[in-house]
């Protein structure tokens, strides 16, 4: 039980503003339409109408219940299925209701379904919702510096998805000679991938049992639930012994390994960054080892683009069965520089524009956790702003 500051007031909803449900329906969204069209999730649709012309917190009734995704000031419409809680009290500051409810109506919504097909909320679970004010000058300082941290974490993400455009862009343009770096000009030759990479797997399980997988041993045991952002997470790997480390020396992996994923969702890329740790793969994963003529860097980006998207999409067309064979992949071809040099240089770069949008995506992690704590002191009294 929270205790809050002597001078913040608990009061119901119903008290403090105006609560209904909407009147279209899915049907009567347009697509391109002149106004917000607010539904049951957190996308918002179009319509050519407007209900409201005013500042209002909209809250689904059924499905995603006790999510509290929008907060509007303008015209728009509504849904039938979704509350627009309007008309706020003197006292209230609509921001502040919306932080509020974000992190409080969540657990008390779900203690309030009513059971029919669908899980839902009827109008006296809204009204009944106690929220605790502090004195008005307070409600606008909380508001205003947990809705700076949410635009800072949403201008993170479309820099983020802005920056990934352009090196996707990059990618396809660099690893197929489309565009050349400055200072090369050599010939580029199409390879197979049975001349230039050798995939290795444990075969079949060798006798490893679930039991055998560790939370902590003499090596790591990677799978495909550990690649994250074309690398390796260790947050929450599995380990195994000496003895099943060294059954087999064609799966031991090293920092700077091609690691794919052949079983379950096929074609999964993750370079191996620098570890410092023994290292082994389970039986979904291939490493795959490079000839001379080619950087294990530049293949990995050549992996990352749709040249090799596409070939996984068209082995899986169809198919119910998700694994990739070697036999499979022998069938892909794919362009190269001769120069091992241009190759580095092409890695190089992807590399340094994908570290780039891994430390802003890191940015954007730390900045939801300070927001989340911001909200745990600021929307109980723990940390007062005025």
């Amino acid at each position: 039980m929270v205790n809050y500051p002597k001078d913040w007031e608990e009061k119901k909803l119903g008290n403090l503003a105006f609560i209904k449900t909407g009147n279209k329906n899915n049907e009567d969204k347009v697509s391109g339409g002149k106004y917000p069209f607010y539904v049951r999730s957190e996308k918002v649709e179009r319509i050519n109408t407007f209900s409201y012309d005013t500042e209002a917190i909209l809250v689904p009734g059924e499905g995603n219940i006790g999510s509290v995704f929008h907060y509007v000031n303008g015209k728009f419409d509504v849904h039938q299925r979704v509350y627009a809680i309007t008309n706020f009290s003197d006292t209230l500051n609509a921001k502040y209701l919306y932080w509020f409810m974000i992190k409080n109506f969540g657990s008390y919504a779900l203690s309030q379904t009513s059971k029919a097909t669908v899980d839902s909320l009827r109008l006296p679970a809204f009204k009944n919702f106690d929220v605790v004010i502090p004195p008005f000058p307070e409600q606008q300082a909380i508001a205003d510096a947990l809705t700076a941290f949410d635009t800072h974490i949403n201008n993170l993400a479309k820099l983020i998805e802005k920056k990934k455009m352009i090196r996707d862009g990059a990618v396809e343009d660099l690893v197929s000679g489309k565009r050349r770096l400055a200072g090369f000009s050599g010939k580029w030759e199409e390879i197979s991938f049975n001349d230039s990479v050798i995939p290795k797997a444990r075969i079949g399980w060798q006798g490893l049992k679930k039991d055998e997988y560790l939370q902590s041993g003499y090596s790591y045991l990677i799978s495909g639930t550990d690649f994250y952002r074309g690398t390796i997470s260790f947050e929450e790997i599995s380990y195994v012994s000496k003895d099943r480390y060294d059954m087999d020396s064609n799966i031991q992996v090293k920092s700077g390994d091609v690691l794919v994923t052949k079983d379950g969702t096929i074609g999964k890329v993750a370079i191996v960054p620098n570890i410092d740790k023994r290292a082994t793969l389970n039986s979904g994963v291939f490493v795959f080892r490079v000839i001379e003529k080619i950087k294990r860097k530049f293949l990995y980006w050549i992996l990352r683009s749709s040249l090799f998207s596409n070939f996984i999409d068209e082995l899986s067309a169809g198919s119910t069965i998700k694994h990739l064979y070697q036999k499979d992949l022998k069938k892909l071809k794919f362009v190269i520089p001769t120069s091992l040099s241009e190759q580095q240089a092409i890695a190089d770069i992807l590399t340094s524009m994908d570290k780039e949008i891994s430390d802003l995506e890191e940015e954007k992690e730390k900045y939801i956790a300070l927001k989340a704590g911001a909200m745990d002191d600021l929307l109980t009294g723990k940390i007062r702003l005025v």
